[in-house]
């Protein structure tokens, strides 16, 4: 196939792209810097705002793969121009284009809209793909980590450093990135179903407490580290700590604090991707595992 991507220079849309080459599909992928040049991939510079561009991106394409979106910003505007009108672009160039098939990535977060910004970014950008007309697939990863992803790399620092502090009382699922691009590929063939609602994981029923997910972090890095349970408040006074000392460049806002000390961050099994079409193919703790000696090897840790 030909596949038009969005955030393919991203952690999630860089190993998108590698599975996709592999799988021996050529690609077309939004960029809003250079790119040095690959083979089997064709980059469109431009961004979500530049009609031409997103024109030159669905040109012939036989799915869309909407990843690029905002995890991180200072306030409800940022969220909604890269997150809800990033989409709306998407799908007048899907419709003008005449592309049918377009996959949503969106988040657990957007199950709980009133709890975070970026929640209520995602939701209503998965509104706008259900009412799109076109034959629409709506991703929503819980934690995704693997090689490359600077995300996960906090939690893996600390535990290096011995001393993990995690949100209390919370259950998480998780899938390796590897794992979702496989996922996303998969709902692009002619034969896949359309207009549904996936929750993908590792596989793991009911999920991992934090406390487990500190522990197999620990595994992953040769270290046994103490565990302290973080209360909201603490996380939100971590946050504007965070903050105040890297500005724009903080990793814990107050909008991640409070999506992180929500309780249930683990799938719905009744939306679970249908088995005849994917599952999942790495264990996390073989998958953390890989990606510590990955950091390692990179010397992020």
């Amino acid at each position: 196939m030909k596949l038009a991507i969005t955030g393919g220079t991203g952690f999630v849309g860089s190993h998108l792209i590698d599975e996709a080459l592999a799988a021996g599909h050529e690609i077309k992928a939004l960029t809003r810097r250079e790119q040095p040049p690959r083979n089997g991939v064709e980059w469109i510079g431009g961004d979500l705002e530049d009609r031409t561009a997103l024109h030159q991106l669905v040109t012939d394409a036989d799915a869309i793969i909407h990843v690029a979106g905002v995890i991180n910003a200072q306030d409800a505007e940022s969220f909604g121009k890269g997150n809800v009108q990033g989409t709306l672009a998407m799908l007048a160039a899907a419709t003008a284009g005449g592309i049918h098939r377009f996959i949503q990535v969106s988040s657990l977060a957007a199950r709980e809209p009133k709890l975070s910004l970026y929640g209520a970014s995602k939701a209503k950008a998965e509104e706008l793909v259900r009412s799109s007309g076109l034959e629409w697939a709506i991703v929503r990863p819980p934690a995704v980590y693997g090689p490359g992803d600077r995300e996960t790399l906090e939690l893996f620092r600390m535990a290096k450093l011995g001393l993990m502090l995690m949100p209390p009382h919370g259950k998480v699922s998780l899938i390796h990135v590897d794992d979702l691009a496989r996922l996303l590929l998969a709902l692009c063939g002619a034969s896949a179903p359309s207009n549904l609602l996936i929750e993908p994981d590792d596989g793991k029923s009911g999920g991992w407490t934090h406390r487990q997910f500190a522990r197999a972090l620990g595994r992953a890095v040769g270290t046994n580290p103490a565990i302290v349970s973080a209360p909201g408040m603490f996380l939100k006074l971590a946050a504007r700590a965070d903050q105040l000392f890297r500005g724009p460049k903080a990793k814990l806002t107050v909008d991640r604090a409070a999506y992180f000390s929500h309780r249930n961050w683990v799938v719905d099994p009744k939306l679970g991707a249908p088995p005849s079409l994917w599952q999942a193919q790495i264990q996390s703790e073989d998958g953390l595992r890989q990606t510590g000696d990955w950091y390692r090897k990179k010397d992020w840790l």
